[in-house]
């Protein structure tokens, strides 16, 4: 539930700013009268993600077990791709969005007012498909069991549920003037921790992968700990469900996650740092005595 609250409270968070930058703009521009447009692309593009999230959850069910397992190994990594570009083009974009937003409503509303429409589907239509393959795939992961099999679980469902709750409360305070949240520090500490939760994804699905006889090694183990960690208690479910852990943990698996968090996380915390220090300031000649 931990992960998932956590996946679902920042994704959500990116959505609702979407939605307050569009929504405080025409207010405050006194253009009430286009706000409706604005929430029908909102509900077009949620009803989509959830279209989409029940095609990824009962789509594969008739397959076999190996087709099944490609499907999910697949999708698996083309989510890891979708966050880690998420991650790297919000810690970016974060500071500029509200002016393109503010841009494209200016654009959309001289031409036709259901352009807003469509500016609403595709702002927070991409944050709601991305969140859905990577709940998605988060889920499937974090419920295998040890055999390989990821039985249905409300858990990381109700967590998801509660981070994108979470975020739409937060969305609205924001908007609302109530609180004031240091964006750069939520999405700094949250991108950090999604990389890590991204990098148990790709593990888990070079395992898919590698069940469906696609990849090599199924059975060759960088390390075996099953013995020591039990995934029941407490503690091996915490390591499960929040950082994908696995005791029986591949060759690929373990080079997978070794060769995607290591470069994943030094390039983005040098750009932390590159975006957090001051920016140089020039000192005025001295003028030169004749």
């Amino acid at each position: 539930m931990l992960a998932n609250y956590l996946i679902g409270l920042r994704e959500g968070l990116e959505a609702a700013l979407v939605v307050s930058i569009l929504v405080a703009y025409l207010v405050k521009s006194d253009r009430r009268h286009f706000l409706r447009f604005i929430w029908t692309g909102v509900a077009i593009a949620v009803a989509v993600s959830l279209g989409f999230g029940a095609a990824l959850t009962y789509g594969p069910r008739g397959l076999t077990f190996e087709a099944q397992e490609l499907i999910g190994g697949s999708l698996s990594i083309v989510a890891v791709g979708f966050v880690t570009w998420m991650i790297f083009w919000m810690a970016r974009a974060a500071r500029s969005m509200g002016g393109e937003l503010r841009g494209r409503v200016d654009d959309a509303a001289a031409s036709s007012p259901w352009s807003l429409v469509v500016v609403a589907v595709l702002a927070v239509g991409r944050e709601g498909l991305e969140t859905a393959l990577f709940l998605w795939s988060a889920t499937q992961a974090a419920t295998r069991d040890a055999a390989g099999i990821a039985p249905p679980t409300w858990e990381p469902l109700l967590g998801a549920a509660l981070g994108i709750a979470t975020a739409v409360v937060l969305g609205y305070l924001i908007y609302r003037g109530a609180i004031s949240l240091n964006l750069s520090v939520f999405f700094t500490w949250t991108g950090g921790f999604l990389i890590i939760v991204a990098g148990g994804v790709l593990a888990y699905g070079i395992h898919d992968l590698q069940e469906a006889g696609f990849l090599p090694g199924l059975y060759t183990y960088a390390f075996d700990v099953s013995g020591t960690i039990d995934v029941n208690a407490w503690y091996g479910a915490l390591l499960k469900g929040v950082f994908n852990f696995s005791p029986a943990t591949t060759v690929l698996e373990a080079i997978a996650w070794v060769g995607y968090v290591v470069p994943a996380m030094t390039l983005f915390l040098l750009g932390v740092r590159r975006r957090s220090s001051p920016a140089p300031t020039s000192t005025p000649a001295t003028p030169v005595s004749s």
